[in-house]
């Protein structure tokens, strides 16, 4: 009966010496993981405030292009109606 405890006993002390290893490769995993996901979610901040600043960037240039299509219209209207006055007054 000695010999058999002696072998459980060696048995549950590699059994339990293995999930120790196991545990740490885990963990060892877990922290791995953890620092690329930490990684995305930091580039996905990044990419969210670049993507902010572009879409202001680029509604300021709309607004700003509005007007100059205004006054190439009104341009090209005065043209017609100075075009239109001096071929009448002949």
């Amino acid at each position: 009966m000695n010999d058999t405890g002696t072998e459980a006993s060696g048995t549950t002390a590699t059994v339990a010496l293995e999930l120790e290893r196991l545990r740490g490769t885990m963990e060892a995993g877990f922290a791995r993981v953890d620092g690329a996901l930490a990684l995305l979610v930091q580039r996905s901040d990044q990419t969210d405030r670049q993507l902010a600043d572009h879409e202001s960037r680029l509604y300021a240039l709309e607004r700003a292009r509005w007007p100059l299509a205004s006054i190439a219209a009104l341009t090209a209207l005065a043209g017609l109606v100075l075009s239109a006055w001096g071929i009448t007054t002949r």
